[in-house]
């Protein structure tokens, strides 16, 4: 019978302050803990210590020495969620070459649309190796045909080559750790180059300053190893820290959601993180019966992340799963990005989700947060935005205009930060990187903030900022009001503008929704539009759609840039007639929304 790993181990506790993450590993294999993994019906199916882990990846390591490949070759991994890419990923750390998380998802529109995007990655990538676990190796065959690769398989064909005689010669702090594409929001996903020493400075900061780990931890997991939350917050940094972690697949995830409160309630996990998606989608399937099913009183780091934030679902989650022990000081709102490898500021441990709230309309008109005089509850002019922290320690943030003269607190920039967790850039993207990336170490994040009480706030991103009749009007604000109704289930909904006949932007509101009947679909859309018009003193033109039509990215959260696309491509097509857009015009921005994200 299989037993997990430990919680507890006899290891000094080290908070991730080594050089590489192979020495990282070689420490953590001294001890008793390591990753497991369990099936939809929260089996245990395979367990792997942090030894034999470290066992396996130096044995395939020869084996990818043994091709004969140029130091930091990039090899090409299928990221599912399994021990194959983790023996992988590590052995790529003793083998000297760089390995490369692909998405293990055909939710992006199928068989064609997936293997054309494992095509351009491969591509983008110069990957030399790619590899894949059995559900996925004919996709990433299909993908690799024509390509100048000198292996492509499973993990078992690589095995059954001879091993290398050469020593190994593990990457060293300042060569590449591996390349992390972004999830593709807005262009074509970028490979995002992290060195040892920079992933080694993020890792050592999330584990001492951010969750603060402490003897006893445990963590749990069902995100995707191909997202840098899932791959760098819950793979590399419970290792370095010799801290056990249970996983499971993120589509069972999606399909029982309430096994993740199952298993930490089994395994008594301290520490577990979500997109703020997660909380509402377990919320959606909880019932009352099942409260007294678990104990999350051991959960002491809730973290909160990978986009936007709203306190109010969060808040419910917490009021509803009270009874069960969770505490809503659990809550640990952040902000990352795979730019920064992953953390850029985390809110004080202990204190839960702190709100900030704001007059609405002086900040649309001013792009001023100044502070509502009462609560949000009470007042029609306020908003709520969600502190996210302090930058980590060695880093600065600064919040700039359009000219790059730096605002002071409380007026909305674009967020900028410095430190040693900053990438090299953008891999084979030098034009790229330089409009990004300053040659003194500022990195352009694209997200609009500002600074309150030296806390991080995010508004939103740049480029999804919808402007009309000179008010900033933020999608997640509408995209919020649809959800809200009960034909729409939580991200259900994206926002963006287009451009009208008369030069001006017009917002747009696409819905997927359930309801068949043709009265209550027109009731939905007037109530939306009403809504609309109330809270935020604009006109929208609202569409709806069946389910499954608006487009995601990679790590599953909505694409408003495709979604946009699809938008155009509609009404070019004659399929949409909002009005003041004429399909022509719609036919050229469409065009140029899809050549800029990549596509033809």
């Amino acid at each position: 019978m299989l037993e997990a790993t430990p919680t507890k181990h006899r290891l000094q506790l080290r908070y991730g302050d080594f050089s590489t993450l192979t020495e990282a590993l070689d420490y953590a294999a001294q001890g008793e803990t390591g990753y497991n993994f369990y099936n939809g019906k929260g089996q245990l199916t395979f367990v792997l210590p942090y030894a034999q882990l470290r066992e396996d990846a130096i044995a395939i390591a020869k084996r990818l020495v043994g091709l004969k490949l140029e130091r930091g070759a990039r090899v090409a991994l299928v990221a599912d969620t399994d021990p194959g890419f983790l023996q992988l990923f590590y052995a790529c750390q003793y083998a000297g070459m760089v390995p490369v998380p692909l998405p293990a998802s055909l939710r992006l529109g199928g068989h064609d649309t997936y293997v054309a995007q494992l095509k351009l990655l491969l591509m983008n990538c110069r990957a030399s190796v790619a590899i894949a676990p059995e559900g996925y190796l004919a996709f990433l065959t299909e993908a690799a045909e024509e390509l100048p690769l000198s292996f492509i398989g499973s993990a078992d064909a690589l095995m059954a080559l001879p091993e290398s005689q050469a020593a190994l010669a593990p990457s060293g702090p300042d060569e590449l750790a591996y390349l992390q594409y972004t999830s593709g929001s807005t262009r074509f996903p970028r490979g995002v180059m992290i060195t040892n020493r920079t992933v080694m400075n993020n890792l050592g900061h999330i584990v001492r300053n951010g969750v603060k780990i402490r003897p006893g931890d445990r963590a749990i997991s069902w995100l995707p190893y191909y997202h840098d939350m899932g791959l760098v917050g819950l793979v590399l940094a419970p290792m370095a820290a010799q801290v056990t972690v249970d996983y499971f697949r993120t589509r069972d995830f999606a399909m029982r959601p309430r096994l993740w409160l199952s298993l930490i309630t089994k395994n008594k996990a301290t520490i577990s993180f979500s997109p703020p998606f997660g909380f509402e989608l377990c919320m959606q399937r909880l019932r009352e019966s099942d409260l007294d099913k678990y104990d999350l009183s051991s959960w002491r780091v809730a973290g909160v992340g990978a986009e936007t934030i709203r306190a109010q679902p969060l808040l419910d989650f917490a009021e509803k799963l009270a009874p069960s022990g969770f505490n809503t000081g659990a809550f640990l709102a952040c902000y990352g990005m795979a730019e920064c490898a992953l953390a850029v500021s985390f809110s004080p441990l202990g204190q839960g989700i702190q709100v900030d709230e704001v007059e609405s309309e002086t900040l649309a008109r001013t792009q001023r947060a100044f502070p509502a005089l009462k609560p949000c509850t009470q007042a029609m002019n306020a908003k709520e935005f969600v502190k996210c922290g302090f930058a980590l320690p060695d880093h600065s943030v600064e919040v700039r205009d359009a000219e790059g003269n730096t605002l002071p607190e409380r007026h909305v920039g674009t967020l900028f930060v410095k430190g040693p967790s900053v990438m090299s850039g953008y891999f084979g993207e030098k034009e790229l990187t330089r409009a990004i990336l300053s040659t003194d170490g500022w990195l352009n994040t694209g997200d609009l903030a500002y600074i309150a009480d030296q806390s991080i706030v995010i508004t939103g991103r740049q480029k999804d900022l919808i402007i009309i009749n000179g008010r900033n009007i933020w999608p997640q604000d509408l995209e919020y009001l649809a959800e809200n109704q009960p034909e729409v289930r939580t991200g259900d909904a994206s926002a963006f503008s287009v451009v009208g006949v008369d030069g001006e932007d017009r917002a747009v509101l696409v819905v997927e929704c359930r309801e068949s009947d043709l009265e209550r679909r027109s009731v939905l859309v007037d109530n939306l539009q009403g809504l609309v018009c109330n809270e935020l003193g604009i006109e929208c033109y609202i569409e709806l759609v069946p389910r499954n039509t608006l487009p995601r990215t990679t790590s599953g959260k909505l694409s408003r840039s495709g979604a946009k696309r699809d938008f155009l491509k509609r009404v070019a097509n004659g399929k949409a007639e909002p009005p003041g857009v004429n399909a022509e015009a719609c036919h050229f921005q469409h065009r140029l929304v899809s050549v800029a994200a990549g596509q033809s």
